[in-house]
């Protein structure tokens, strides 16, 4: 409800403060007066878009505020999603600069007119003729029954159970949509992965299968230089080895005589430790090293389906093949263990569907338990309204489980004697949409919290 509403520098309006009364207001007056002005200044609050035109001096800004009472609106969780802070008396304000520039804020925090959009939509029901065409819509009566019958709470209990089932519903057929597909995979991936455990695939294999490849090739050549080598070393009459030992013992001579040559003699004595255990890595090398035509057919072998296997996958190493093995191992057990998390999937959404079916079953009844006082009372007032042989028959159909709930149901219409009731659309005219709507809301009113409701005529 509307508490206050100041409008600052706002069209033909210099400066205007409101305070209504909590009950009912009306505001007359001659064509021109400015009575549909107050209802845009209104609008702008509600997030309607404006410009400087708006302005009613072009160098100062214009202000719209409204305080609103929202102890009966039940609106903290909308503030609590919208990110903002919730008091029972609200203030929202709207502010257009000389420049053009549009602010707005509720309780002092700036908010995007779709924010205000999203809140004013509970504060004010904007009443007209047009607006009323709504009322033919299913959807709408459905909610007008339910505000009737007060089934807030059963309401929003089903749709928490709807959004749930739905969830289910869509992760139960997503995974049937995988378990076809890898059914339809299963055996060739089998058969590829089957392959690839008989391979018995080790990490770094192809690399050191590529490297023995080379050296049995080359197995001559390896063995005569890794000789010659070993001969430089050690065993030429004047070998490296020998070499440098003579070369230790004079510098260790010379070190007798100054004691700066001895960091020389200790080099010296670590190059011929080096070279003492090179030789003999290099001669157990040249020991390993044989020409061995069986190994040479294994190891060719083994790398022609190493090969085979990397082109057959389109990829470059063992690694990769190891991956494809590992993707291919998780595809076939999924298989094995789809038929297991589809029937757990499907018991889960049965059994929220039979608490949707529940829930729905409940709402329905409640909805059901009104139709008449509701069309009694609604005829009621439509008399009061010059129209006495109107005529209101709600026709009831069960649906599949919707959002709505598992109810369709559509408000029938007869505004003159002996015509029969027919679907508002098709036999109501605008003044007759415009009563019907007046009528509803007045009903509605009794029963459940309303937004401010303006009607400009």
């Amino acid at each position: 409800m509307i508490k206050s509403l100041l409008i600052k520098n706002y069209a033909l309006i210099q400066q205007l403060k409101m305070d209504p009364s909590p009950h009912f207001n009306t505001v007359t007056g001659e064509t021109g007066a400015g009575k549909s002005i107050m209802l845009g200044a209104l609008g702008m609050l509600l997030g309607n878009r404006a410009d400087t035109r708006v302005l009613f001096e072009e160098d100062e800004k214009c202000v719209i505020e409204g305080t609103f009472e929202l102890s009966q609106q039940n609106l903290q969780n909308l503030f609590s999603a919208l990110d903002l802070d919730y008091a029972n008396e609200s203030i929202i304000r709207r502010e257009i600069s000389p420049a053009g520039k549009s602010r707005a804020f509720v309780n002092d925090t700036p908010v995007t007119l779709d924010v205000l959009k999203s809140i004013g939509s509970f504060l004010v029901d904007v009443h007209s003729q047009r607006d009323t065409y709504l009322l033919g819509a299913s959807s709408y009566q459905l909610r007008m029954i339910d505000g009737y019958a007060q089934n807030t709470d059963l309401v929003e209990a089903y749709k928490t159970i709807y959004k749930n089932f739905r969830k289910l519903e869509s992760a139960y057929q997503e995974l049937r949509q995988q378990s076809e597909g890898l059914n339809k995979e299963s055996d060739y991936n089998h058969f590829l992965l089957d392959e690839l455990e008989k391979a018995a695939l080790k990490s770094g294999e192809l690399e050191a299968l590529e490297e023995e490849q080379k050296i049995i090739e080359h197995a001559e050549e390896i063995k005569s230089r890794l000789f010659e080598s070993q001969e430089l070393l050690d065993n030429a009459e004047f070998s490296i080895n020998s070499s440098l030992q003579q070369v230790f013992k004079n510098i260790s001579q010379v070190s007798q005589y100054a004691e700066h040559f001895s960091p020389l003699k200790s080099r010296i004595e670590s190059c011929l430790l080096e070279l003492k255990d090179i030789t003999k890595e290099i001669d157990a090398e040249a020991q390993k090293v044989e020409f061995d035509p069986e190994r040479q057919e294994i190891v060719q072998n083994r790398l022609g389906l190493l090969f085979q296997l990397l082109q057959k996958h389109h990829v470059q190493n063992d690694e990769e093949l190891l991956k494809i093995a590992t993707e291919l191992r998780e595809k076939v057990n999924k298989v094995s263990n789809i038929d297991a998390e589809l029937e757990q999937a499907k018991h889960e959404m049965d059994r929220v569907h039979s608490a949707l079916m529940q829930a729905g079953e409940k709402l329905s009844k409640s909805r059901s338990v009104v139709f008449a006082s509701f069309q009694k009372e609604l005829q009621a007032l439509l008399k009061e309204l010059a129209m006495p042989f109107a005529k209101i028959d709600i026709q009831h159909q069960r649906i599949e489980p919707s959002e709505n709930g598992l109810d369709k149901i559509v408000l029938m219409f007869s505004a003159n004697a002996g015509v029969v009731p027919d679907e508002l659309k098709n036999v109501a005219s605008g003044g007759e949409f415009s009563r019907l709507m007046f009528c509803i809301k007045y009903m509605l009113a009794g029963k459940t919290s309303l937004p401010t409701i303006s009607s400009m005529r």
